[in-house]
């Protein structure tokens, strides 16, 4: 999964019709609905606002809007670029200036393609596109005496980061995290090293 981290545009002219699509960093409903007020009001006499858009690594929620555009002509393959580019956290806006001519719905959805697939080249160009990997988060508690166990035991595994260690009335806790593929050899191990101690995992997540 990649992850956008500056804004790319691109516009194009398809039978007198312009489309200027715009690609945002934005990892919530909010931070889509700011970026979008502004649009609106910056180019507000463009016939349409349409957008799609992705949040989460790993992938948590997606969507699409048409903005009154023939359903199924603009927002959804908008969304289908995006989800073919495996890439989150970003909202795709496509603003259109009606040109008096009308392109059907098969030239509305090349229009609406093109627009994100060029927008997405041009953040492929200025390496606006980052790698993320999601990481499983873990959380191991043992006796404070054996609270080099869990670290000898992370040792074991290339690319596990240990993200805190804590200390309470016992035991100590140690919260850490791995390639997902990894979590199920690692509370094996774990319980064996500890004769039955547990593994609590807390989730899936990407770095910030």
């Amino acid at each position: 999964m990649r992850r956008l981290v500056a804004p790319a545009i691109h516009r194009l002219r398809e039978k007198a019709s312009v489309f200027l699509t715009e690609l945002h960093p934005a990892r919530n409903g909010m931070e889509r609905d700011g970026i979008l007020a502004a649009l609106r009001k910056r180019d507000f006499d463009a016939t349409h606002h349409c957008s799609a858009w992705r949040e989460g690594v790993p992938l948590r929620a997606a969507g699409s809007d048409d903005d009154g555009e023939p359903g199924g002509t603009a927002g959804p393959p908008m969304l289908r670029v995006l989800e073919g580019a495996e890439v989150s956290d970003l909202l795709a806006v496509c603003i259109r200036w009606y040109g008096g001519t009308k392109l059907g719905t098969g030239g509305l959805v090349k229009a609406y393609t093109e627009g994100v697939q060029g927008a997405l080249a041009v953040a492929e160009a200025e390496g606006s596109l980052i790698e993320v990997i999601p990481l499983l988060h873990g959380v191991i508690s043992c006796a404070p005496e054996q609270a080099h166990l869990p670290f000898q035991l992370l040792g074991a595994f290339p690319g596990a980061k240990v993200l805190e260690q804590t200390f309470h009335s016992g035991s100590a806790t140690l919260r850490f995290a791995l390639v997902p593929e990894e979590g199920p050899r690692l509370e094996h191990l774990w319980r064996e090293r500890s004769r039955g101690g547990a593994v609590t995992w807390e989730g899936t997540f990407a770095d910030p």
